[in-house]
This record gives C-alpha cells, structure tokens and sequence, in this order.
C-alpha cells in the first residue's frame, strides 16, 4: 500500500473550510464537518471529468459533491438515506424556480410573521420535544420560529416551499437555536432571544441571490436519490459512473441523526420513536446507536483478520477497564459492522462503474472506541483490493485533534480505481 502525504495547498486550521468564492449555493445548508468545494475540484480535475462524465457520491451528505459537479459543468447523482439531508442537497441542485417570484413571496412571509398577535406562545407537542436535544431551542425563539413556519407551510404545495423550508432549516440551526457543533452536536450559549424572522430572511435572499445568478445558464443534470447506498446496484440500475468522490461516515461514536434532529423534527421529517428507527436502520452502521438485532453487514469482513484482531481488542480492552454498559458492549460488534457494511457498498458498486473509474473516498482514523487506533484508510484499501479494485494511494487531507487519544488523528483521501476486473 502506497501513503503518499502529499503538502496541502491550504493550512490544517482552514483546509476544511469554504473559501469566500465557493459560499454560493454551498452554505444555503451545510454541515460543518462537511469537506470542502476545493477537495471536490482537485479530484474532478486528476481524474479529468467532463460533461460526458457521470460523478457519484454515494454518502450525500449536504451536497458538496453533487453540487460542485453541476458548477463544473459534470453530470452527477448523489444517494443519501438522512432524510434532511437528502432534502438539502437536492434543493441545492434545483434551480429551476422564478427567484423575483421567491423574493416576494418571502417579504410577505416576513411582513406577516412580525406581525405576531398570539395570545401565548407557541411549542411543540411532548412526543416532538423528546426528540430534540434539551435546551436546544429557547422558548421565545421556539415560538417565533413556530410563526414563521406556520406561513411557509402555506406554500407547501408550490415549487417554492422547499426553499423557503431550506432557509428555515439553516437559519434554526446556526442563528436561532442554542447548539453548537464540534466532534458532536450539544448545547452552547442559551440564547433567550433571537430575531428569528430577520435571520430566516437573511438565508432566503441569499438563495434567491444566487439563484439569479444561474437564470438562463445552462446546467447539467444532477439527481439525489433517497436510499441507502449498501444496495447502489438496485438503485441506479443500468447508469453508469465514470468517478466517486465522497466521504462515509467514520467509525465512531458519532450518531449523525443528531446532527440534523433539530430542523428534521420542525420541519416534520421525523415526527416520533418510531421515524428515527426506521431512518437509522438504513444508514451504515457506524456508531452503536444506530445498531440493530438481525444486523448483519459483519459478514462481509469475516476473512479480514486485520479487522477480526482490531474488534477483539477493543473487546478485551472493554473487559479489562470493566466497562459494561450496553453501548460499550456493542463497539467490537459496530466496528465489524462498519466495515462489513462498507464492504458490500464497493461490492454493489462495482456493478455500475466504468472500467477506468477512479473514486476518492475521504475517511478518518479513529480511537472512540476505548482508544483502540482504527485505521480506517489502510483498512478500506485493504477491503477494495480485495474485491478487485486497484489502490492508487492514499492522500493526507488534513489532521484532527482526538479528544480520546488528546493526538492528532489523519483524515485521508482513499484513491482507488476500478478496472473493470472480478
């Protein structure tokens, strides 16, 4: 296995970080671990794309891939199974609305919502509330918020409803509610009051910004389809990709439902136990609050001792420290998961690329689970040369500060290429 770490063109402090000539269309919803537009273009540019392409991200996300692939003139498609973030992403790849029609229907919206003559304030039902992060939202932000989205919800059936909710979404999350994000999402500052109303139409006219900007240009296609990308073969059929540039979730503790819970409970993508269940149960398993009886993508890794070994010391590890809980029990197990599961997904998707394809997978080393290394580059190469794929190398994107080994951890991008050889 080849590593090359190759100097990046951008300091570790900022690398991951949106430049001020990539903020449009990009920060209409981001998540902010997301890799950047830049990382995208230096691969859409090594592996030579072009608009007889098709570019594929698997793992959606928000859209980087995607998005940035219709900017570069590349058709692609995008999966994601985060029901919120399928939503974002593909609102970020549409543009064919009337923007001075979103325009004035937004300064109504936000004539009507200052004008707030509720008698008491409004929250959201019990069942809501449980789903949501305690002190996530302050009453009085709650409320304003709730007025707002009680008039967008009136445009529910035109074209112009998802980007006023899109707006919505991004406007709740970084300027009305109390979170804030880090190595996982949690309460900050409360914020006892905030102008709801201002910071929502602060993010609309910024969409309705750029979308003018895009009238009457011409743009390839792109789609994003809702599903889970360990069954890609089913899902796109006969097309076929030229290129993958993406970036699965990481082995950890991580539970990215949490990320998006906030804006996916208002806007009413989940709505109890029940939807969150079933939204977990279609993502990789990568954390043990997304694991399940019956699961089974550990399977696929049973011939992989370097895997087998890395799970049987995080088990011995949790003996030794006598930890017992029912999430510490389930690391060995998520680990086998995760990688089983990643497993399947290249297998699946050999079936829909062309010989000669090139992928670029960004992924990170870990140490979550009672400080046992998981690297989980190496391991995914491992895992693609097993199954035919050829390991061109491994680029060193940037480094990140663990706050379980208190050491720098690599973020790498995993290059692969596909032959067209079982």
């Amino acid at each position: 296995m080849k590593l090359v770490v190759s100097e990046p063109d951008y300091k570790n402090s900022v690398i991951n970080k949106l430049n001020k000539s990539d903020r449009e269309f990009h920060d209409w919803y981001r998540f902010v671990l997301s890799y950047p537009p830049h990382l995208v273009n230096k691969y859409i540019e090594e592996f030579q794309l072009t608009s007889n392409d098709i570019l594929l991200d698997p793992f959606c996300g928000a859209g980087t891939t995607v998005l940035q692939s219709k900017l570069n003139g590349i058709p692609s498609i995008g999966i994601e199974a985060n029901s919120f973030a399928h939503f974002a992403s593909s609102v970020k790849v549409n543009w064919k609305v009337n923007a001075i029609e979103l325009r004035r229907i937004s300064l109504n919206i936000k004539k009507l919502a200052l004008v707030d003559n509720s008698p008491e304030l409004k929250t959201l039902s019990t069942e809501h509330t449980k789903l949501i992060l305690k002190d996530s939202i302050s009453p009085i932000p709650l409320h304003k918020s709730l007025v707002l989205l009680g008039l967008i919800d009136q445009y529910k059936n035109t074209n112009y409803y998802k980007y006023l909710a899109l707006a919505f979404g991004n406007a709740v999350v970084y300027k009305i509610s109390n979170l804030r994000f880090g190595p996982e999402v949690g309460v900050g500052k409360i914020k006892v009051d905030v102008d709801a109303i201002g910071a929502w139409y602060e993010e609309i006219t910024k969409i309705c910004d750029d979308l003018e900007l895009v009238k009457d240009k011409k743009y390839p296609y792109s789609e994003v389809i809702f599903s889970d990308s360990r069954n890609v073969k089913s899902i796109l059929k006969e097309k076929k990709v030229s290129a993958v540039i993406t970036s699965p979730p990481y082995p950890n503790e991580k539970d990215y439902t949490r990320t998006t819970r906030l804006e996916s409970v208002l806007l009413g993508f989940i709505n109890s136990r029940e939807d969150l269940r079933k939204l977990k149960k279609t993502l990789l398993r990568s954390n043990t609050k997304g694991v399940y009886k019956g699961d089974n993508d550990d399977e696929f890794v049973i011939n992989f001792p370097e895997i087998q070994r890395i799970a049987k010391e995080i088990e011995d590890r949790r003996i030794e420290l006598n930890k017992t809980s029912g999430f510490e029990k389930l690391y060995s197990k998520v680990t086998k998961l995760y990688f089983g599961g990643m497993a399947k997904h290249l297998e699946e998707l050999k079936s829909v690329l062309k010989p000669g394809a090139h992928l670029a997978y960004v992924v990170g080393d870990q140490a979550s689970f009672l400080r046992v290394m998981i690297p989980t580059g190496k391991l995914l190469g491992e895992i693609a040369v097993s199954l035919g794929y050829e390991l061109v190398r491994i680029d060193l994107f940037r480094t990140r500060f663990s706050t379980a080994t208190k050491s720098d951890l690599n973020e790498e991008v995993v290059i692969l290429k596909w032959n067209g050889k079982n």
